[in-house]
C-alpha cells in the first residue's frame, strides 16, 4: 500500500523545492497532483507566511 503524504507536508516540500513561485502557484500544483480541499488545509496567515518565507528562501 502506498501512503500519500498530507497536503500540508507536500505544500512544505514544494515550497522548499523552489518549484513554485507563489503560494497560489503552490496551491494550483497541489490540486493538479490530486490533493483535495487545499484551501482548507492552507488557510490562515501563519501557514501562508511560512510558505512564502520558504518559497523566497528557495529562490535565493
Amino acid at each position: 500500500m502506498t501512503e500519500q503524504i498530507t497536503t500540508v507536508e507536500r505544500a512544505f516540500e514544494l515550497a522548499r523545492s523552489g518549484a513554485c513561485n507563489s503560494v497560489n502557484d503552490l496551491r494550483q500544483r497541489l490540486r493538479r497532483e490530486g490533493y483535495d480541499a487545499v484551501h482548507l488545509h492552507l488557510h490562515g496567515a501563519s501557514i501562508n507566511k511560512q510558505l512564502v518565507d520558504l518559497i523566497h528562501a528557495a529562490k535565493g
